[in-house]
């Protein structure tokens, strides 16, 4: 709803400007259907966003109707790949040619990528092998409530990868 507001750039840079935040430090998240939902105008919208700095990510990647043509006209920072796609990798063979798919794009197109819904061992190290080193998911943690997480994010992290 409030991506087709027409003020949605100036509400954001203004509330940006407020918290005395750099805009490069936002990431605005949309999803795929969205942009596709009003094209012109979602690409109106996130140029604006983007020429004032504002990073914008593109959630649930592969779910939409889009068209890849759509993507070299976006001022796109980030994709995170759907839940549906990670869910069943590394087995299922079709799910992991899609992920490897999206991480060679994005990374082509120097965009980062994300997972999502990662939740095992398994999937997260198939990930790692293909270079995608941004992830979310209960692997990771379970959604938490504003103290835990910030009694979380100072513990160590836990994960890592030496190999």
């Amino acid at each position: 709803v409030q991506f087709r507001q027409m003020d949605l750039h100036d509400r954001i840079l203004a509330t940006v400007a407020e918290c005395g935040l750099e805009p490069r430090h936002l990431e605005v998240e949309i999803t795929e259907t969205l942009v596709m939902e009003n094209h012109d105008a979602a690409v109106h919208t996130l140029n604006q966003l983007d020429q004032a700095g504002v990073r914008v990510a593109i959630d649930d990647f592969g779910t939409g109707y889009s068209s890849l043509a759509y993507l070299k006209h976006l001022p796109v920072s980030t994709l995170k790949i759907d839940r549906s796609f990670i869910r069943d990798i590394p087995e299922n063979e079709d799910d992991a040619a899609i992920v490897r798919s999206v991480i060679a794009l994005a990374q082509s197109m120097k965009i980062d990528v994300i997972a999502e819904g990662v939740e095992t061992r398994d999937q997260l190290e198939f990930l790692h092998a293909e270079h995608c080193h941004r992830i979310q998911g209960y692997y990771l943690s379970a959604p938490k409530n504003a103290k835990d997480i910030t009694d979380f994010l100072h513990k160590p992290a836990e994960i890592s990868f030496i190999h």
